[in-house]
């Protein structure tokens, strides 16, 4: 069943690594090399409209999985979309591949369709930019689903950023200024105004605040601020700056610091540890080649963000029966977080690339600045390798950090010869492999698990070098977080009063971007008081300095009438109270 069988060897123990060295390199080179075209091929083979494995996708759509029943992926989410062609619009601006720009091209014309296909999260202007995953043909998927999912808009972002970018330099501004920045601009706007709501987790189990989904928001608001400024239209995202170091403050609260092994919780709710690869996609997906190792935006080399990897990687030992008896220096199977019983639980292929990348990313930031540091927060993972190392920098001339970095990358190297064992002869990524087994599970041809493979080779061939800043170099944590999408943590009130003439049994209520307004939500969405009819009225707490949209809405014997676009639109003062006039439209 496996390609590598001497994988079971090599993973064996740490002591069998000098031993074997020659074969274990051997093993991951040639995984490496085969697995590198397998995994393209199963990319493409799952995006319309000539993919082999597309089920009819309409053209720039990708399929999640060619998997129809237990489980049916056969539909299009925008996150995996996004992350998706973040790497194939990667390798086309490096040159790593020039074929790509027609698969591009029609990724764009979908997405901008779809950013306007009115959803049950909403219209584009009222919330359905959140949406989480749609119908292959460009249709809303009208089920029960776990929404919103506020990652979607940012990580859609950042594709087309990259892509604007690409062109810009390539002198073709105009078609970035008349369909890639209208595109991008919605998404960013929403990031702007929603940073800080409620969203269904990277899982779709859990609704609370997302350590990914703020990172990945965080990442596009500022690469949003640096492509407006290049096409002249700074003025249009004044928010954005603000909201970028709102985002950034409230991402230090995800750091989980108390008892032995700190980790940076993945979610604020949901009643489990917190522990989860969101943690770990996190740091690889914010990774900018030039911030070094900043642990303010958990970089894949800061104390923080291998602290936590530590403690992801550990909290799978006793989980999976693959595990048992590695040593401390060996690979682990990983999966989402252990307490999941998706499935039965099982670790995922994407989980373990993911391992693999943030330590490649690191060994990139390490070699680049030619000196590794030990804090007292990466000590016990430092220890992996070399159980007397002690807080200090050492610099690359030294032998410790020599063998250091060696052992790092042979760790490194043991999560893709673990994947290379539970691969199958043809290559095949699933979403999951057997806790006890390795038999791959769950959905075949995941395009997640091929894309994440492709990433992590990258990372560790250096290539991902070439790929751009996103400007996290430098930036500092603002002494201020904000509470809500904006503002300094401060409350002020707003009242809203609206002239509205009604019929017999119709009232009017308020609904908008806030949690105070209830999120675009109908069925929460407030009363107002109609004591001075025809002007309704309602006072609220809102964050101070925040951008706000509203709407006025009709409600007669549960039929809703929504008052004409576009949104209404405010700033919430620094300090004191607000009055807004409205006329009904």
């Amino acid at each position: 069943m496996h390609i590598f069988t001497v994988g079971v060897s090599v993973l064996g123990l740490a002591s069998v690594f000098p031993l074997h060295q020659g074969l274990f390199q051997s093993t991951v080179e040639t995984y490496v090399s085969s697995e590198s075209t397998i995994a393209k091929a199963g990319v493409l083979a799952n995006i319309g409209p000539d993919g082999e494995k597309d089920q009819g996708a309409h053209a720039g759509v990708v399929v999640a999985s060619p998997s129809t029943t237990d489980p049916n992926y056969v539909y299009s989410w925008t996150r995996d979309s996004s992350l998706v062609f973040k790497m194939l619009i990667d390798q086309y601006t490096t040159g790593i591949d020039t074929s790509l720009r027609g698969h591009i091209d029609a990724f764009v014309s979908a997405e901008a369709t779809l950013q306007q296909i009115s959803n049950p999260s909403g219209s584009v202007s009222t919330g359905g930019l959140g949406e989480p995953k749609f119908n292959i043909d460009l249709s809303a998927f009208t089920g029960p689903w776990g929404r919103p999912q506020r990652d979607g808009p940012a990580l859609r972002a950042t594709a087309l950023v990259t892509y604007a970018n690409w062109l810009i330099d390539n002198s073709n501004t105009t078609f970035v200024s008349s369909t890639l920045w209208p595109m991008i601009k919605l998404d960013l706007d929403y990031v702007s105004l929603n940073w800080n709501l409620s969203t269904f987790d990277l899982w779709e189990e859990i609704d609370s605040s997302s350590l990914f989904t703020s990172a990945v928001q965080h990442r596009s608001l500022r690469e949003g601020i640096s492509l407006a400024s290049s096409l002249g239209q700074s003025s249009a995202i004044s928010s954005y700056a603000t909201q970028a170091d709102n985002i950034l403050c409230f991402m230090q609260s995800f750091w989980h610091s108390a008892g032995s092994s700190p980790y940076m919780t993945a979610n604020t709710g949901g009643g489990r540890s917190g522990i989860d690869v969101n943690s770990v996609l996190t740091s690889i997906h914010i990774f900018d080649p030039d911030a070094g190792c900043d642990s303010n935006t958990f970089q894949p080399c800061s104390d923080k963000a291998l602290a936590n990897l530590l403690t992801y990687i550990e909290s799978f030992r006793s989980v999976y029966g693959l595990n048992t008896g590695l040593a401390n220096d060996t690979a682990l199977a990983t999966g989402r977080y252990p307490e999941d019983v998706y499935m039965g639980g099982n670790p995922w292929y994407l989980a373990t690339f993911a391992v693999a990348e943030q330590l490649y990313d690191a060994l990139q930031v390490w070699s680049s600045e030619y000196s590794l540091s030990v804090t007292s927060l990466s000590q016990p993972f430092f220890a992996l390798f070399n159980s007397s190392i002690t807080a200090g920098t050492y610099p690359s001339s030294s032998s410790t950090y020599s063998s250091l970095t060696a052992a790092v990358k042979t760790y490194a190297d043991s999560y893709i010869a673990l994947a290379a064992n539970y691969t199958p002869s043809d290559g095949g990524l699933a979403e999951q492999y057997g806790k006890d087994d390795g038999k791959p599970l769950s959905a075949v041809d995941l395009t997640w698990s091929y894309a994440s493979a492709i990433t992590a080779f990258q990372a560790r061939n250096g290539t991902n070098a070439r790929f751009a800043s996103w400007g996290a170099k430098g930036l500092s944590v603002p002494a201020i977080c904000a509470t809500e999408g904006g503002g300094n943590g401060q409350m002020v009130q707003v009242t809203f009063n609206v002239d509205a003439e009604t019929v017999t049994g119709e009232s009017i209520y308020l609904t908008g971007s806030a949690n105070a307004l209830a999120e675009w939500s109908t069925d929460d969405a407030l009363s107002m008081s109609s004591t001075n009819y025809p002007k309704w009225s309602v006072t609220i707490s809102l964050p101070s300095n925040s951008i706000v949209q509203y709407k006025y809405i009709r409600k007669n014997s549960g039929s809703v009438t929504w008052e004409a676009d576009p949104n209404n639109q405010f700033t919430t003062p620094a300090s004191g109270m607000l009055m807004l006039s409205d006329s009904w439209r």
